[in-house]
């Protein structure tokens, strides 16, 4: 398995750092790669010809062009790339995109050899749950005839839509390697949509279990999300517990965003809490007292609190905070802390992610 990226005149040329980024991504993944790096157009054009020879590739683009319009010029209408912003871009939604990596900086490359490997080895199954581009989920099914136990993951990304699904792929692969069906959610985020989006689609897709002709226990589904994610799982949760729908029998807030209103005070990631509930707790008491986990307590279902101990020391009280408050309100909750960072509790090969896949391992098979 080989990886080619091809880089824009000008957007990475001369840096060492870029080079490193790629390199110890492919090593992370065990394949080997090249970095092309042009500095004219016609070297690009030529590049993007050589690349997309040998099938889906990397283009670490740098402007507005839309992807179709440089492999039309290069003669290779047909190929595929997971395109690689690392400034703020909007989403290019050229067919030739199989993924659009954007607006996260130098990690970006990391981030797009990632998707591209998981896509190559382990790509699941893709269904829609509604008509707009971000409704859909993957699902990946274990080996065996099943039923299988359900993990459910939600992405994070403090609700911002330049963070999507692919960030919870080594997650789902590990955890359908440890007898899971995986359901890789992807959902409109309230930059683009509004709150009543976000909160309505993770619901939904939730539900659209019921309507996949797959081998699934949907008494034992339990639900994942990292940071925003945490966020919105939790608050699921307490709906479920006295609504109707799929109730997860173990919810799992993984670094996640558990104190909206004391989140929103310490300001944290530019008061990104106010831009997608769209206004402050003074202006919107009623959505606050909705979306903010440690206000729903009880949840009335069992919960893990799972913590880097390294992360941002605001995230990290609001999670204490919420599962101290938890456990007073007379919920079943489990707390795992360990050493690591905001994505330490996502990578599976770390040793936070190791406690948390036994936990929900034990959970669910008693």
């Amino acid at each position: 398995m080989k990886l080619t990226a091809v880089a824009a005149p000008g957007v990475l040329t001369g840096s060492v750092t870029g080079q490193a980024v790629f390199d110890a991504a492919l090593a992370a993944r065990g394949i080997e790669g090249d970095l092309v790096l042009t500095s004219s157009p016609a070297e690009f054009t030529a590049a993007l010809r050589a690349a997309a020879a040998d099938g889906e590739f990397l283009l670490v683009a740098g402007d507005d062009t839309p992807a179709d319009h440089l492999l039309v010029g290069a003669g290779v209408p047909g190929a595929r790339v997971v395109r690689v912003d690392l400034d703020a871009r909007e989403p290019d939604t050229s067919r030739c995109v199989r993924r659009h990596v954007r607006w996260r900086g130098m990690q970006g490359l990391a981030f797009g050899v990632d998707d591209w490997f998981f896509h190559a080895s382990d790509p699941g199954t893709r269904h829609t749950y509604g008509a707009d581009r971000d409704q859909y989920a993957d699902l990946r099914l274990p080996a065996g005839e099943g039923p299988f136990p359900v993990a459910v993951l939600v992405h994070g990304g403090y609700w911002r839509s330049r963070w999507d699904a692919d960030v919870m792929h080594p997650l789902a692969v590990d955890l359908t390697a440890r007898g899971f069906a995986t359901w890789n959610v992807e959902y409109r985020r309230p930059d683009r949509h509004g709150w009543d989006a976000t909160t309505a689609d993770v619901a939904a897709a939730l539900d659209a279990l019921r309507e996949l002709d797959a081998p699934l226990d949907l008494d034992r589904v339990v639900t994942l999300g990292h940071s925003a994610g945490g966020q919105l799982v939790t608050r699921l949760a307490a709906d479920r517990a006295t609504g109707s729908g799929i109730r997860p029998a173990f919810t799992v807030s993984l670094a996640g965003c558990l104190d909206l209103t004391s989140i929103h005070a310490r300001g944290l990631s530019e008061h990104a809490v106010a831009a997608a509930l769209g206004g402050t707790p003074e202006e919107l008491p009623e959505v606050y007292a909705a979306s903010s986990p440690i206000d729903r307590l009880p949840l009335g279902l069992p919960v893990a609190v799972v913590c880097g101990v390294g992360d941002d020391p605001d995230l990290l009280d609001a999670s204490r905070r919420f599962a101290t408050a938890a456990v007073a309100a007379g919920d079943d909750v489990t707390v795992v802390e360990a050493p690591g960072h905001h994505f330490s509790v996502i990578d599976p090969t770390s040793d936070v992610w190791a406690r948390v896949a036994r936990l929900v391992v034990s959970r669910v098979h008693g």
